[in-house]
């Protein structure tokens, strides 16, 4: 008998609101008019006057030669784009030179200290050490 009441005010509750919500009015839905009225406004800013439009394609056509302005501000441009790229590379070949220097030093290292053990390991006290007794050719 409980359950019957708790779903009857359950009902009850849900209809009282939808109807308060469906008597409100949605904030971001607005008026024919006023969306008829900002179109043309954004309409008005997209496309130009006919003699501003005529004097645009006057300026620059597809064939038309580019003025010295132009020119000296795309070569600064491609002169600038080329510096970095040199710059770039020449400071990427110089971390690989130092690295592969590095690489040679640590090898060297390890090569002479190798060669240090073996000639300790070998030396069995009668001479001095290799690198003073070279025989003279």
């Amino acid at each position: 008998m409980i359950w019957k009441q708790i779903l009857f005010l359950s009902c009850l509750t849900t209809l009282v609101l939808l109807a308060i919500l469906e008597v409100g009015e949605g904030a971001a839905v607005g008026s024919k008019q006023e969306a008829g009225e900002e179109d043309k406004e954004n309409l008005k800013k997209i496309f130009l006057q006919e003699p501003d439009a005529s004097n645009f394609f006057k300026k620059r056509a597809k064939r038309s030669p580019k003025s010295r302005d132009e020119l000296n501000a795309e070569n600064r441009q491609q002169l600038r784009a080329d510096e970095h790229r040199r710059e770039y590379y020449e400071e990427q070949r110089n971390e690989f030179e130092n690295f592969v220097e590095e690489q040679n030093d640590e090898q060297e290292e390890r090569s002479r200290e190798q060669i240090e053990q073996w000639r300790q390991w070998h030396y069995d006290g009668l001479y001095p050490p290799y690198l003073y007794n070279r025989h003279r050719i």
